[in-house]
């Protein structure tokens, strides 16, 4: 009885301790390092310069005033269709007078005094020259008579010609100068026409000193600068006419580092625009100077514009206009049917670019070749296969051999 009683308490006692040594075994038994997990794929790779731009038209026409006048109020608004040499875009009329103050009144007044004592001046030297003219002639016809009778000889009728001619021409100098004296007093009755003046009421209510302005361009109306009546200087701005439909374009301000990535011919991709598809299109020009301007930060960046020409049919983009924002992606590499990889399974050892690559629930360290990174993917010239599948951010505490199992992220 006591050895069945003591085999029994050697078989419990060998129990509890075969379970309490499984339960520490299964307590620190090394477990595998949770993981991110990516494959190697194969497909199409693009290296991108990413960037926000604007719409403009590419030529664009500013209606300016052509002479100095008094613009009239602008009709047409913004968006609204011209034909070239048809369309009327607006009005103007000559520049009304200054106000005269007393002093310039009164200088203008004087001048026109001047003016018409002048031109008495001028008649009664007329006058004169009549006279002796007259007497000139006379003295002519006498002389010619007296020349037929042998009284008189040739060289006294040679001086009476010519003292005839001068006394003409003395007249004809007495009528030009009463021309330039009545001038001068219409010049000078000019400088008082003022806004009480009935002559310019009469002159504002024709409209025979009209001038219209034609537009320059067929297209829309993009944008009225000055709407109101007015008096402007010559060259003046009123409106911008472009042409939306087919003369659009993007204009992208790069970093100077990413502009000389970019050629002309490269392929855009221009999305965020507000439409459903994305639209595609082209570099067309790369300007060779760059402009000083800052970031939102204060660093100071220099920036060159790349322009870029829409490839996608113009119905694609019917909703866009001038100075509308669309992000844009210059594709400046691209490789078809390539093998990539996840950037963010890529770390460097000594000199090489390493991946972690998951073998029979291990890390295998491998050594591998690149191509272009683009930062989240990654071209792989040698090292992987099709379908292989690495170890994403790793941890610098993983190494070779560790046991490894996937997150799962419920």
């Amino acid at each position: 009885m006591a050895k069945a009683k003591k085999r029994s308490r050697h078989i419990l006692t060998t129990g509890v301790v075969l379970l309490v040594a499984g339960a520490l075994a299964i307590a620190f038994w090394p477990k595998p390092t949770m993981v991110d997990i990516g494959e190697v794929s194969r497909g199409t790779m693009r290296l991108t310069i990413d960037e926000e731009g604007r719409t403009r038209v590419r030529d664009a026409y500013i209606v300016s005033t052509p002479v100095a006048g008094q613009l009239q109020r602008v009709e047409v608004k913004p968006g609204d269709p011209v034909i070239r040499g048809e369309t009327i875009v607006a009005h103007m009329r000559p520049t009304n007078p200054a106000a005269l103050d007393v002093r310039t009144r009164e200088q203008a007044q004087a001048a026109v005094n001047a003016a018409q004592a002048a031109l008495r001046v001028a008649r009664a030297d007329l006058n004169a020259a009549v006279a002796n003219r007259d007497l000139a002639q006379t003295e002519l016809t006498r002389t010619e008579q007296l020349v037929k009778r042998g009284i008189s000889s040739e060289a006294a009728l040679d001086r009476a010609r010519q003292t005839a001619r001068v006394a003409q021409a003395n007249v004809d100098t007495s009528e030009a100068a009463i021309s330039m004296r009545e001038a001068e007093i219409a010049n000078a009755q000019a400088q008082l026409i003022g806004f009480d003046d009935p002559r310019l009421a009469a002159a504002i209510g024709t409209r025979s000193d009209d001038i219209p302005l034609y537009a320059p361009a067929d297209g829309r109306i993009l944008r009225v600068i000055q709407q109101s009546e007015t008096s402007l200087l010559a060259g003046s701005p009123i409106m911008e006419i472009g042409n939306i439909e087919n003369d659009l374009e993007v204009v992208v301000e790069l970093l100077s580092t990413d502009a000389v990535q970019v050629r002309p011919g490269d392929a855009v991709i221009i999305a965020d625009w507000g439409g459903g598809t994305d639209l595609t299109g082209e570099v067309i020009r790369v300007d060779p100077f760059g402009i000083t301007q800052f970031s939102a930060l204060g660093v100071e960046e220099q920036r060159v514009n790349a322009v870029i020409a829409f490839t996608s049919p113009p119905a694609d983009y019917a909703g866009l206009g001038h100075g509308f924002r669309v992000e844009t992606q210059i594709i400046v590499w691209e490789a078809q049917d390539t093998l990539i990889v996840p950037a963010s399974a890529l770390f460097r050892s000594k000199d090489d670019w390493t991946v972690f690559i998951v073998e029979n629930e291990t890390a295998q360290q491998r050594t591998i070749e690149i191509g272009p990174n683009n930062g989240i993917e990654a071209q792989v010239t040698s090292g992987l296969a099709e379908g292989d599948r690495v170890i994403l951010y790793p941890s610098s505490g993983l190494s070779e051999g560790t046991n490894v199992s996937e997150r799962v992220i419920n």
